[in-house]
């Protein structure tokens, strides 16, 4: 990464009030602006590192919102959603899309980058030759998953969230006297999520049982049912039977009172609990589903910003080398063919294979 190859990285602000994470904390822009990178960091009164520690390691500060205006052969790096404008992105984006599973608002978005000639590089699809994720936030989205179920069911949890510190949080969960014993299950626990949620659940006191693909190809749904609180950690990528379903809900035997969806994976075809049509929010992070037998979901989907500074250091520290690389490196390759194979598969007019690339 040095001379003309080094890539001109613009971290941008985050549209979104409750998201105080950033994918490069100060001590890796460090490193890059030492391997040669130019790195613009926006203006961002939420991110959890202030622009001061950036500009301080050698990073130009821009006002928020001005990648719109970056040349185009910018790179401009981010975590969730972008703005609804400009029409046309003309740059190439790495983020989270959230577009290649036919989710809502999918096809709009690809069909902007195709308009305007940008790319996008998904995260979630920044993997090795083995198409393992490289950079992810799942431990501390099962880790926050879990905790704010425990919470929930013993009481605790109270609105609106805010961001707190690990420390903090753990004395909030550990169990209190008077604190009734309940049954908890972790599906998809041999994964980063899930072993985030059976942390939380272990510092809580409780011992879940967990359950992974052995468990979920032939699943008991009946025993699914039986338990009191259920984190789901399962991000799916083919077609399986739902976890649990609309006619669970009314089934006057059901156990279950707490449901923590950690995917939230609401509106896509692949969705294992198509059982709610949004998520919920810091502001009202529970939603009563069901009034009797009782049951409460938790479905938040950027739950590792409750814990900005632990979660973004993780993440920051996996996706420097990837940076550092680029843009070669199979990784960031894979990353564009799956967008362009993304663009194919919904019909997004005017893709130029040829163009994104910029390499």
């Amino acid at each position: 990464m040095t001379g003309k190859t080094a890539p001109h990285l613009w971290l941008r602000h985050e549209a979104r009030t409750t998201e105080r994470r950033t994918p490069v904390v100060p001590d890796d822009a460090r490193r890059l602006v030492e391997a040669g990178a130019r790195l613009t960091v926006e203006e961002s009164p939420q991110r959890i590192f202030p622009v001061e520690a950036y500009e301080a390691v050698g990073a130009r500060v821009a006002p928020a919102g001005s990648w719109n205006s970056a040349p185009p052969d910018t790179v401009v790096l981010g975590l969730k959603e972008l703005p609804d404008e400009p029409a046309q992105l003309i740059h190439r984006h790495i983020f989270f899309g959230h577009a290649y599973k036919r989710q809502p608002g999918a096809a709009e978005l690809l069909g902007r980058f195709a308009a305007g000639g940008g790319a996008l590089l998904d995260l979630e699809y920044l993997v090795d030759g083995q198409g393992r994720r490289l950079a992810a936030f799942g431990f501390w989205a099962g880790y926050l998953g879990a905790a704010l179920a425990v919470l929930q069911h013993r009481g605790r949890l109270t609105g609106p969230l805010r961001p707190t510190d690990r420390g903090e949080l753990d004395d909030t969960l550990r169990p209190a006297p008077g604190d009734e014993e309940f049954t908890a299950l972790v599906v998809g626990a041999l994964g980063r999520s899930g072993s985030g949620a059976r942390a939380a659940f272990g510092t809580a006191g409780v011992d879940p049982a967990c359950w992974d693909l052995a468990e979920t190809r032939d699943l008991d749904r009946r025993a699914l049912l039986d338990h009191e609180v259920l984190v789901n950690c399962v991000l799916a990528t083919t077609p399986v039977p739902p976890f649990v379903r609309e006619e669970d809900l009314d089934d006057p035997a059901r156990r279950l009172r707490t449901l923590s969806d950690v995917t939230c994976d609401v509106g896509s075809p692949l969705n294992v609990l198509p059982v709610y049509d949004r998520t919920t929010e810091w502001t009202d992070p529970v939603r009563r589903l069901r009034k009797e037998p009782p049951l409460d979901l938790i479905a938040i989907d950027n739950l590792p910003s409750l814990l900005p500074r632990e979660s973004s250091t993780d993440f920051s520290a996996a996706l420097l080398p990837q940076l550092l690389e680029f843009p070669a490196g199979g990784a960031w390759a894979r990353c564009l063919d799956r967008y362009h194979r993304a663009c194919r598969e919904l019909g997004v007019p005017g893709l130029d294979e040829g163009k994104p690339g910029r390499d």
